[in-house]
């Protein structure tokens, strides 16, 4: 089975998911989330990678992010996978496998795909039936705990001009 091509451009953002070894629910244990979670904002603070959007479900996770200009998507999933899988094996004595192998990812293409995908990702908990509203959800970007990356220069700029357009 060959590996999946990832095309990485300078200044793109991305919707990814990955997900769990085996299916497992690995991060319905809280300590294991919160894990995860401090992972994604020491790259964030480390200028790795803008974090806009996050959801951490039981068996994957989903992000919306746009790599820095010396990282490429590979690199910022690696980090992020490598980190979590590291630290929960340290600290939580576990020896599992934590993630899949690969990820899939979409570009972002313009404000409302932007958009659609943050919806996706804030009501990820809430389709699933894990909560009634999306701020509810403790290991997600809708909790309003987290400080996080605004929509990037790129689709503000696009996004005046259409409707200067109009």
């Amino acid at each position: 089975m060959s590996q999946l091509k990832h095309r990485t451009r300078s200044g793109c953002s991305y919707f990814v998911t990955t997900k769990c070894a085996e299916n497992r629910s690995t991060f319905q244990v809280p300590e294991n989330a919160q894990i995860l979670v401090g992972v994604l904002f020491r790259y964030r603070d480390q200028k790795v990678y803008q974090l806009h959007e996050f959801v951490v479900m039981p068996d994957h996770l989903h992000l919306l992010l746009t790599p820095s200009d010396s990282a490429s998507l590979e690199k910022c999933v690696q980090f992020i996978k490598g980190a979590s899988s590291h630290e929960i094996r340290k600290q939580r004595s576990c020896k599992l496998e934590i993630w899949q192998k690969s990820f899939h990812d979409w570009t972002i293409r313009d404000e409302n795909d932007w958009r659609e995908k943050a919806q996706y990702i804030r009501m990820n908990p809430v389709r699933a039936k894990l909560i009634d509203k999306p701020e509810a959800w403790p290991h997600s970007s809708a909790s309003g705990v987290h400080l996080l990356d605004p929509m990037t220069e790129k689709f503000r700029q696009l996004s005046s001009a259409a409707e200067a357009a109009s």
